[in-house]
């Protein structure tokens, strides 16, 4: 089994360095890891092969063997979602994460019940799903933001996508062209208010689509649309 953890700091060929208290742990106590065991290490330069050089219950030190992936371009898929129960919450941030949006922007709208996000969780569930799914730079999550707030600072050289419930179109390949970004804009359970949804769609930058016949819980919104958007990106 290939294990990958995500390593901050900067890495170095031939370095060693003292693995964090965290992945101490699992090394030693769930992995059980002995010294000589390969691992690799990450972040956004690259990955590098890794070898245990000391190991004992409460410390592990490593070596930095050889690079073997370089640094690859970060998506430009964004994803700005209503903040929903912690479930639900916690399968959208490791989705969207699999799925390889480079950034989420928790947004607060009239109908949202939950008002906060806990961010040491949510930033340890993007980076396990980051190591779990062979990428090496773990989406950035923003501060939670009003939506009247996240529309005002909108990049107007970025796409907003809105999966509109009551639009009639599709989404084409010519939608998401010559956009420094796209983000996709993810309603709460109980849908924008009609005041929200009218401040949205006259933002300049904005594409509603169609998502599905259907009513969709966020979560599987969220995994519907991303991967709409990866596919006709993809393959176009």
């Amino acid at each position: 089994m290939n294990i990958r953890l995500y390593h901050p700091d900067s890495i170095l060929e031939n370095t060693t360095s003292l693995l964090s208290k965290e992945h101490t742990h699992y090394v030693v106590n769930v992995m059980r890891l002995k010294r000589g065991s390969n691992l690799n290490f990450f972040n956004k330069n690259g990955e590098w092969r890794s070898e245990v050089i000391f190991l004992d219950k409460d410390r592990v030190e490593v070596k930095f063997l050889e690079k073997i992936k370089n640094e690859n371009n970060l998506s430009k898929i964004e994803l700005a979602i209503c903040l929903v129960k912690k479930n639900p919450m916690e399968i959208i941030l490791q989705k969207a994460t699999e799925l390889g949006v480079s950034k989420i922007i928790p947004i607060i709208s009239e109908r949202t019940e939950v008002k906060e996000l806990n961010h040491e969780r949510a930033n340890r569930i993007v980076i396990e799903a980051t190591e779990q799914s062979n990428q090496l730079v773990p989406p950035e999550i923003t501060d939670v933001k009003k939506l009247k707030d996240f529309l005002k600072t909108f990049d107007e050289t970025s796409k907003l996508l809105f999966a509109d419930v009551n639009s009639k179109e599709n989404l084409k390949n010519d939608d998401l062209k010559d956009s420094k970004s796209l983000c996709i804009l993810i309603g709460p359970e109980g849908d924008f208010s009609p005041a929200e949804r009218e401040s949205i769609l006259g933002n300049g930058s904005v594409k509603p689509f169609k998502l599905s016949r259907n009513i969709l819980r966020s979560d599987t919104a969220v995994i519907s649309a991303i991967s709409l958007v990866n596919f006709i990106n993809n393959f176009h």
